[in-house]
């Protein structure tokens, strides 16, 4: 029997989602190599062709993936932000007390503070230039929203454990804590045995004010 047109398209389907897939694969692949440069040179002093030089892949490679600057270095902050923006998941879905759940997200906190410094240097980096370049400005909202809301889990479940209520919205929240954040990632550099600790007992100070019984 002929098969329709409907059914050549249905089977026609698997191939060019196995193309599709096999694209983002290498995107991601492309990615991952080049996020250690982007953290390490930061947004203005990285092209194509640094990021090829620093990694496996040709400046042809590269540059058949992205068409420019702009959309390489917004792809890799956004496939890494996306992944830290579910990193502190596991406390919040396992913390039985408030200060369970505390404990679990500074020690997630300071610890990626500490473990990827160049990576939250280069989204400070991107972020700041997105007030300049008008093409970043939709990653940058894109991912400043999904890092709000994860502060904002965060912060419901904590309220939940201690019987409280949030004092303040979620947009606060998030850049009060984000703040706190920056400053450290700044300040790590200058003095990174004691900026942890610093991190720490500003937001100690700082948690139990955004919630009220």
């Amino acid at each position: 029997m002929p098969v329709t047109s409907a059914g050549a398209a249905e089977q026609e389907r698997p191939a060019r989602v196995s193309g599709i897939d096999k694209i983002e694969r290498r995107r991601v692949a492309l990615a991952e190599s080049a996020l250690k440069t982007l953290g390490e040179l930061g947004y203005a002093r990285t092209s194509l062709r640094e990021i090829a030089n620093n990694s496996e892949f040709t400046h042809g490679v590269v540059h058949y993936y992205f068409r420019d600057k702009i959309d390489l270095i917004s792809y890799c902050v956004r496939y890494y932000k996306t992944k830290c923006a579910r990193r502190y998941d596991e406390v919040v879905e396992t913390a039985t007390s408030g200060e369970e759940l505390v404990t679990g997200f500074l020690a997630k906190m300071t610890q990626t503070l500490v473990d990827e410094t160049p990576m939250h240097k280069l989204w400070y980096d991107l972020r700041a230039q997105s007030m300049f370049e008008e093409q970043l400005r939709p990653d940058v909202e894109a991912i400043d929203k999904l890092l709000e809301e994860m502060i904002w889990r965060i912060l419901g479940r904590y309220a939940e454990l201690t019987a409280t209520t949030p004092t303040v919205d979620a947009p606060t929240a998030y850049a009060l804590i984000d703040g706190l954040f920056e400053q450290a990632v700044v300040g790590y550099a200058a003095k990174p045995d004691k900026t942890p600790d610093l991190l720490t007992d500003r937001l100690l100070q700082v948690l139990p004010k955004l919630v009220a019984a």
